[in-house]
């Protein structure tokens, strides 16, 4: 075992490692997190296993996308605020960079019959893969009755009642309040990420007996100072979104409504993409159905969080809304996407830097894991109505009345054979079924 810790990393050399990690982090927040894992912890020993899972508890407490939330934290503790921006930053823009690229294409090269087969397979793809990240989520989570009934509850709040998602959210946690103090055995947050506890991998950079750097120490100054600094960055680029096109402009909308999404975020994009739907779809009427399935597919196969789909949406709203002209919808839709994905991303940062140093200088165990626990069972219920929502439209595209699409079903139950009997990946499944429906789609004509 190596016996001394290694030398400190340069912002320019750790800048390097967090743009390699948003070219290769495929596979959803566990695989980043645990490419993150398998790189910091055991390879370069920038941090110790638990000075590691402490911050990750931290971000799993946090709406948003914790894989790159823990990134933010993680070139923040190396690297001050500089290292936190450029960590957050780079991790996600090489998926914004390809979604824009791949967007483009889609809105104007959808139409090509060998583009719409690879959609045709890739849709029932999509809707295994939903089915399968509830089953994922349902089976870490729902350890007990409690749980399965806020679950079943929440379900029924958004299938039969059609309740918001952001009050479903808030009765869900209130409703892991009161059951935190009732029964807290039944409320208590279990499994992590992260690699075996206690392996001898040699003293770290930032050991478990490191003292906390003089960055990381909380005070209410820097507080103030961050809370400044991200409110008016947001309240700036707002204003400007509402002078240049008024209130009731796309980008303005989209601003103020990804905002929200942003808040909401509890368990992943899958819970958020119900209240996405609503909005997005149903209200503002930026993206079809039937798109906004397309844009999960493609965020499901490039690196980079999944709710990067918020991008696709913002790229095909202002496409579609021709917000520059019918002349100019290329670069409406960069700038609309560009629009969701600052706003989508910058509460992230804000929630660490700000709350990064009172994580650091407490190192106490978070009590406030009980009403995300019952806000992740609700995002249960949640995710198999969004499995629903999207089997209908794959099933039957033309409503109920048109002609059931049986080798989408057939598409579908090979994908959901490979992800739950042989645990195949993501990037196989998908491209599998891709293949699969430009096939079908040119023997028996579909579309």
């Amino acid at each position: 075992m190596t016996q001394q810790a290694p030398l400190p990393p340069t912002l320019a050399e750790a800048a390097r490692y967090w743009f390699r990690l948003g070219l290769i982090s495929f596979g959803g927040p566990a695989g980043q997190i645990a490419l993150m894992h398998a790189e910091l912890v055991e390879r370069r020993r920038w941090i110790s296993e638990r000075r590691f899972l402490h911050a990750l508890n931290y971000c799993m407490l946090l709406p948003g996308p914790e894989a790159q939330q823990l990134a933010t934290y993680l070139g923040w503790l190396l690297h001050r605020t500089p290292g936190g921006l450029i960590a957050g930053s780079l991790f996600v823009l090489p998926s914004l960079l390809l979604l824009i690229a791949l967007s483009w294409v889609y809105m104007a090269l959808g139409d090509v019959p060998a583009i719409a087969g690879l959609f045709y397979g890739i849709k029932p793809a999509v809707t295994a893969l939903v089915v399968h990240a509830a089953f994922r989520v349902g089976s870490r989570t729902l350890k007990n009755a409690w749980l399965w009934s806020i679950a079943v509850a929440a379900f029924v709040a958004i299938f039969a009642l059609g309740l918001p998602f952001p009050a479903i959210v808030a009765a869900a946690g209130l409703a892991g309040y009161v059951g935190g103090r009732v029964a807290p055995e039944r409320f208590a947050a279990g499994g992590g990420h992260g690699g075996k506890a206690g392996k001898a991998l040699g003293p770290a950079l930032i050991d478990d007996d490191t003292p906390t750097p003089g960055h990381a120490r909380f005070g209410w100054a820097r507080a103030a100072r961050v809370s400044a600094v991200c409110l008016g960055l947001w309240a700036l680029a707002m204003g400007g979104l509402v002078a240049a096109w008024g209130w009731d402009g796309a980008l303005a909308q989209m601003g103020w409504f990804f905002t929200k999404a942003a808040l909401l975020t509890f368990g992943g994009a899958y819970a958020v993409l119900p209240y996405v739907y609503q909005g997005a779809v149903e209200h503002y009427q930026w993206l079809s159905a039937h798109q906004m399935i397309d844009g999960l597919a493609l965020g499901e196969t490039t690196p980079g969080p999944l709710v990067m789909v918020l991008t696709f949406v913002g790229f095909v709203g202002g496409w579609t809304g021709e917000i520059f002209g019918p002349d100019a919808q290329p670069l409406a839709g960069v700038a609309a996407a560009l629009v969701v994905t600052f706003f989508t991303f910058l509460p992230s940062f804000f929630f660490v830097l700000l709350g990064g140093p009172f994580i650091e200088s407490t190192h106490g165990n978070l009590r406030f894991t009980a009403p995300l626990t019952g806000i992740t069972a609700a995002v249960v219920g949640v995710i198999v109505n969004l499995a629903l929502f999207f089997a209908w439209h794959v099933l039957w595209p033309q409503g109920w009345s048109g002609p059931f699409a049986w080798p989408s079903l057939l598409i579908g139950a090979v994908a959901g054979v490979a992800l739950f009997r042989f645990k195949a990946g993501v990037i196989p499944v998908v491209a599998g079924c891709a293949l699969a429906g430009l096939a079908l789609h040119w023997l028996l004509g579909l579309g």
